[in-house]
């Protein structure tokens, strides 16, 4: 698909620089001939305003030839060059047959064949069979590239509306931020460090008293078992005769 439409372009290419060299040679002729002599002969062959119509021809050839060659502004050039044909077809060339050769070997007095193709493939040119090979598609792709990255950059930044812009000489007025009031806290109470209790105090240890000293006689009359007697200070045994005789 590819290649069909380079094949496409390249003919439409080789079409535009012939029918452009044809156009730049007849421009050129008219140029070597002069305006003033073409004007003369326009206005033998019946042409209106043949002076203006001269000037037209001459230069509309000349310029649209190159044009077409180069593919720069192939709508213009192409209408045109299409309206030069019309002209030479309906006020020169309609009324000496279809031939180039019928008739005599002048310019204006010559069949309508070569006007008419060259007409149709200016026309052709003017609505867009010019091919891709062109300075034109090159400049609208150039184009549509910066436009496709100004798009971007409106996307990244937002959209610019210069009546909404503040004027560079004055500067846009400073305003404080709003504060907002903080909310009222009830204050919150300092936390009391926990005491630990206090030990209950300790009992004092129960002392004992030491035993009081008894005397031999009551040792005698007691009837408790044998147990150590303090006699002057010094534990002693009772006697086992006394023991036994109780």
């Amino acid at each position: 698909m590819r290649t069909r439409h380079l094949l496409t372009d390249v003919a439409a290419l080789l079409a535009r620089t012939g029918v452009g060299v044809v156009f730049v040679f007849h421009g050129w002729q008219k140029i070597q001939v002069g305006v003033t002599s073409t004007a003369q002969d326009l206005h033998e062959a019946g042409v209106p305003a043949a002076t203006a119509a001269a000037v037209y021809s001459t230069f509309v050839e000349l310029l649209g030839g190159v044009a077409l060659i180069v593919g720069l502004g192939l709508p213009l050039a192409g209408a045109l060059l299409f309206l030069d044909m019309a002209g030479a077809l309906v006020f020169v060339n309609g009324q000496n047959g279809l031939f180039v050769g019928d008739g005599p070997t002048d310019l204006f007095h010559q069949g309508f064949e070569l006007v008419l193709v060259l007409g149709l493939f200016s026309l052709l040119f003017a609505v867009g069979g010019g091919g891709d090979l062109t300075l034109d598609r090159r400049l609208i792709s150039r184009r549509a590239g910066r436009r496709e990255e100004e798009s971007y950059r409106e996307i990244e930044n937002g959209p610019v509306y210069a009546d909404l812009q503040p004027e560079a000489d004055e500067p846009a007025p400073m305003t404080a931020p709003a504060t907002v009031p903080a909310p009222a806290t009830e204050p919150v109470p300092e936390p009391v460090p926990a005491t630990e209790p206090e030990p209950a105090p300790a009992k004092p240890a129960p002392t004992k008293r030491p035993a009081k000293p008894r005397l031999a006689s009551d040792l005698l009359k007691d009837d408790s078992p044998p147990r150590d007697v303090r006699v002057a200070g010094r534990a002693t045994r009772r006697p086992k005769e006394a023991e036994a005789s109780e």
